[in-house]
């Protein structure tokens, strides 16, 4: 008993582990010596062993199944949503209501990546981790009634949870995010980059990397975190607007040899097919984070993770370099240069916060 008790607290299962965030969890659990499980619809065999996290088949919105998954795990990461942006007030609560359920059998912990959804305009710029909540769109009152479960669960002693809100993700894997589907097109070189935002209005981005190492480290350190433990992570904080763009024109001349020049997002195509094309509806509904500041400060995360080394910090044109790899917009290199290039930035520049 003693030992099968060490192992469920080394052992979590990730819900989403297919998805930017949650493959990024995944594999940093998976690398900091976890057993990792990962539910996937639609999987060829009941189970297999694949890039060391073990598949299991099933779907998040099967009760049953996320509990058979559950067996064993101390942590549950909740990291997934409807595909392509599709029934978002149909699936999303009934998901986490899932996990709730699996989490208070066994007393484990929640881990949710939260979104900078949740917060109106009544305490922007700079929300604090308990800000109240008063959003004004349909997507951030499902986030926001998404934490009222968990806190309410947590405070009831039934599982414990941890919320770590970010701005707009990119990084490898990521694949549903403004960077990838807004500002570049996925496999071809980058020759334009779309603007969403207005000049001088800054804006949020995280690493996603980054984010899942500070998740990875918030779960280590959940057996001293109260029942419900909401974090801040700042990750880059694009201050006027333009410097993302201008580090991908930085990242393509270098690799590429060519400037890509910086347009503007067609918003006017959003708003003419929104009422036909979901993602587009989603877009237009979140528009107003291109339009007003909304900055996360992270001095909570900070001060909890100081003795393990900081807040994971990539310096920004390293990440949009691994980015921009990922989703084949660049010229291959040598392996040798690639080596050098990334090892000299990192020494150069990559300080935790």
């Amino acid at each position: 008993m003693a030992a099968m008790t060490a192992a469920a607290k080394r052992t979590a299962l990730v819900l989403g582990a297919s998805g930017g965030i949650g493959g990024a969890v995944a594999r940093a659990l998976r690398d900091a010596g976890w057993t990792v499980r990962a539910l996937k619809r639609g999987l060829a065999a009941e189970a297999e062993h694949r890039d060391g996290l073990h598949w299991l088949r099933g779907d998040a919105l099967d009760p049953q199944a996320v509990q058979r998954a559950a067996q064993g795990c101390s942590v549950i990461v909740h990291a997934v949503n409807p595909p392509g942006y599709r029934r978002w007030n149909e699936q999303v609560l009934p998901m986490l209501d899932n996990t709730i359920a699996a989490a208070t059998a066994r007393g484990a912990t929640v881990v949710l990546p939260g979104t900078v959804y949740n917060f109106g305009p009544d305490v922007f710029p700079e929300p604090a981790e308990d800000a109240p909540q008063r959003p004004l769109t349909r997507k951030g009152a499902i986030r926001v009634e998404m934490e009222r479960r968990l806190r309410e669960g947590a405070v009831r002693g039934q599982f414990q949870a941890i919320v770590l809100r970010a701005g707009d993700f990119f990084g490898p894997g990521a694949a549903n995010n403004w960077f990838s589907q807004g500002l570049v097109t996925p496999g071809r070189p980058v020759r334009q980059i779309q603007q969403p935002g207005s000049d001088g209005v800054g804006h949020q981005w995280a690493y996603l990397p980054d984010v899942a190492a500070a998740m990875a480290a918030l779960i280590a350190r959940r057996d001293t975190l109260p029942a419900f433990a909401p974090f801040h992570f700042e990750g880059h904080w694009d201050a006027d607007g333009r410097q993302m763009a201008a580090a991908i024109q930085r990242v393509v001349q270098r690799r590429a040899g060519t400037t890509p020049r910086i347009g503007r997002f067609p918003w006017w195509a959003v708003r003419l097919a929104q009422p036909v094309v979901p993602l587009f509806r989603e877009l237009a509904e979140m528009r107003y984070l291109w339009c007003e500041p909304l900055r996360l400060r992270q001095t909570r995360l900070a001060a909890e993770l100081a003795r393990d080394g900081g807040v994971p910090h990539t310096p920004l044109e390293l990440a949009v370099e691994r980015t921009l790899e990922s989703l084949g917009c660049l010229p291959a290199v040598p392996a040798e240069g690639l080596s050098r290039s990334t090892a000299g930035a990192d020494a150069r520049s990559a300080h935790p916060a």
